[in-house]
């Protein structure tokens, strides 16, 4: 379980033992409810990462909402985007493996994380994570109800594929942005996955055979 998890969940319980011991247990049942509700939301359950050649694992559970074209920032990337909902598992993991080597939290609204809109405009962090022959870039998008994203890592870190790297509390969305000619998709709308374990799609196995080509010619010369 998220440490956060203990924080509202003790919390409520002790409110709960309070209100049952000043007035009557019965009217304790919503505080009880509420500290099951918090403790179940922030489970971090294991997960079994697939240590598949080229593979781009989804970095969060839920819905997958969208697989389309976009333009970031004047440029054409491919759009994965994930829906979580309260009653997905919140937590957050690495794509690939490779070193953090940007971050960028921008405020924002709190739109439905469900809207297109809230790509751009709701509140979210922007991380990049590079290795040798490509990088992946993802985006931790506050929801309707989220006021918190979390990320542990640091800009230059190491990180392993499925490794877990933040938490968005409560309903959100991540976007998983990759160049459009370096990876194909194995996901389509509708489907749902679970951060860590289910592969969204592959790097082009050209595109890493000829940056590692041109890499050996370099050292050559």
């Amino acid at each position: 379980m998220v440490r956060d998890g203990y924080y509202y969940g003790l919390g409520f319980i002790v409110a709960a033992l309070a209100v049952a011991w000043l007035t009557r247990p019965a009217w304790s049942l919503p505080l009880w409810l509420l500290a099951a509700f918090f403790l179940w939301f922030f489970r971090d359950p294991e997960r079994d990462v697939p240590h598949t050649a080229c593979a781009i694992l989804s970095p969060a559970d839920g819905k997958v909402t969208e697989v389309a074209e976009a333009q970031i920032d004047g440029a054409p990337v491919l759009r994965i985007s994930i829906f979580l909902s309260v009653f997905d598992v919140h937590v957050n993991r690495s794509p690939i493996s490779g070193i953090i080597s940007d971050v960028r939290y921008a405020e924002g609204k709190f739109l439905n994380a469900m809207n297109a809109e809230s790509a751009a405009c709701n509140e979210q962090n922007i991380v990049t994570v590079r290795r040798e022959s490509h990088s992946v870039v993802f985006k931790q998008i506050a929801g309707l109800l989220a006021r918190r994203i979390v990320f542990t890592k640091k800009i230059g870190e190491q990180v392993a594929a499925g490794e877990r790297v933040g938490l968005i509390k409560f309903g959100s969305r991540v976007d998983v942005l990759l160049n459009p000619g370096d990876a194909s998709v194995r996901v389509k709308p509708g489907d749902r996955v679970k951060g860590g374990s289910s592969i969204l799609g592959y790097f082009n196995a050209e595109t890493i055979s000829s940056v590692a080509t041109t890499r050996e010619a370099v050292k050559v010369q």
